[in-house]
C-alpha cells in the first residue's frame, strides 16, 4: 500500500522548433530542440485503488503504468489539461504525469526517462521528456542512425530502446514570454499518420538541410540563449522552423501547414515578435518576445488571428526552468 493517500503532478506544455537533421546520410538521425512552457498546463491526480479507474484519455498510460509497477490499480482524475494534438506535446506531458502520479502514491521513484519507452514515448524525439524532466531550454542528441536509419527501421514500438538523451540545458531568461496562437484548426498529426509523414520526410530529406541547421544551432541558438539575447534567439528559431518546413512541405501542404503560414507572417511583420514559427505538426503558432513587450505581442496574435480569417485562442506564457510539480 502506499505511503500517502493521494498524489498530484503537474506538467506544462512544451514547444518543437524542430529536428537537427532527417537525413540518413548523417551519422544521427533526429536530434530536437525546444522549450518547456509554464502554461497551458496538465495536473494529474493519483490515489490507490483495486482496479483501473480514469478517464478514457489516460487509460492506456494507467494500464501501462499499474502493469509495469506491478501494483493492483489507481484511481487517476485529471484537474488541468492540456489541447490535444495542437503542438504542444500533450501526449507526453499526460502521459508522464500520470505515471509520475501513480508511482508516487504507492512510493515508487518516478523514473520517467526509464518508463517513458513502455508508454511509448520519446521515440524520435526527447524534448518532452526532458522538459518534464528539468524544463529550460534543451537539445537532444538523437539517435544513431545505425539503429535507425532507414524509414523501415525507427524505434520499436515494445519499449525496447532509450529516449534521446540530452546534450545540452539551459535555463530561458526569465524576462523571455512565448505567445501561442491555438487556431480552431484540424489537430497536428499523430500517431499512424505521424508516422507515415515521417518515414516520407526521412527518405527525402536533403542532408545539406541538416548542416545548415547544426551551425545554426551551434553559432546562433546556442550562444543566443547563454546571452540572453532574444533578438538573436527568435531570428534562428525562425529559421530552423523554415528548414525543417522543407522537409515536411509535401506532407502538410507547405512550410508551415495552412493557417499557420499566415498565422507565422503576421506575427513576424510585428516588432513586438523577434521570431515565429510553427510548433512540431501545429496548429499552434509560437512567437518569441519579452515581457517589455507583452501587451503588443499578445495584440500581434490576435492581429494574426484575424487576418488569417480563423478563430482560436492566443496565450502570453512564461518559460518553465524547472521540472515537473509534484
Amino acid at each position: 500500500m502506499a505511503d500517502t493517500e493521494r498524489a498530484s503532478v503537474s506538467a506544462g506544455a512544451r514547444l518543437h522548433f524542430g529536428f537537427t537533421t532527417l537525413s540518413t546520410e548523417h551519422d544521427r538521425l533526429y536530434g530536437s530542440l525546444g522549450v518547456a512552457l509554464a502554461d497551458p498546463r496538465v495536473t494529474v491526480t493519483a490515489t490507490p485503488a483495486d482496479a483501473v479507474v480514469c478517464p478514457d484519455v489516460v487509460a492506456d498510460s494507467v494500464r501501462r503504468t499499474v502493469d509495469a509497477l506491478g501494483v493492483s490499480g489507481a484511481r487517476v482524475e485529471l484537474t488541468e489539461t492540456l489541447p490535444r494534438h495542437v503542438g504542444l506535446g500533450s501526449g507526453t506531458a499526460t502521459a508522464l504525469a500520470t505515471t509520475a502520479a501513480i508511482a508516487r502514491v504507492y512510493d515508487r521513484r518516478p523514473r520517467v526517462r526509464e518508463r517513458a519507452p513502455v508508454l511509448d514515448r520519446g521515440r524520435r524525439s526527447g524534448i518532452g521528456v526532458a522538459a518534464f524532466e528539468g524544463g529550460g531550454f534543451v537539445l537532444d542528441a538523437g539517435r544513431s542512425t545505425d539503429t535507425c536509419g532507414t524509414p523501415s527501421r525507427t524505434p520499436p514500438s515494445d519499449g525496447s530502446w532509450t529516449v534521446p538523451p540530452v546534450v545540452a540545458r539551459y535555463p530561458v531568461p526569465p524576462a523571455w514570454r512565448f505567445v501561442l496562437v491555438v487556431p480552431d484548426a484540424d489537430p497536428g498529426r499523430c500517431g499512424d499518420a505521424e508516422a507515415t509523414s515521417m518515414q516520407t520526410a526521412i527518405a527525402d530529406a536533403d542532408p545539406e538541410t541538416g548542416e545548415r541547421i547544426a551551425g545554426l544551432v551551434t553559432s546562433r541558438v546556442l550562444p543566443a540563449i547563454v546571452a540572453g539575447d532574444a533578438a538573436a534567439f527568435g531570428a534562428a528559431v525562425t529559421e530552423i522552423g523554415r528548414l525543417n518546413g522543407t522537409w515536411y512541405a509535401d506532407e502538410q501542404d507547405g512550410v508551415y501547414r495552412p493557417p499557420v503560414d499566415a498565422l507565422v507572417d503576421t506575427l513576424l511583420a510585428d516588432d513586438a515578435i523577434t521570431g515565429a514559427g510553427q510548433s512540431s505538426w501545429g496548429p499552434v503558432a509560437y512567437g518569441v518576445t519579452t515581457t517589455a513587450e507583452r501587451d503588443a505581442a499578445r495584440a500581434a496574435g490576435e492581429r494574426a488571428l484575424d487576418r488569417a480569417g480563423v478563430t482560436g485562442d492566443v496565450q502570453l506564457v512564461a518559460p518553465q526552468n524547472c521540472g515537473a510539480l509534484r
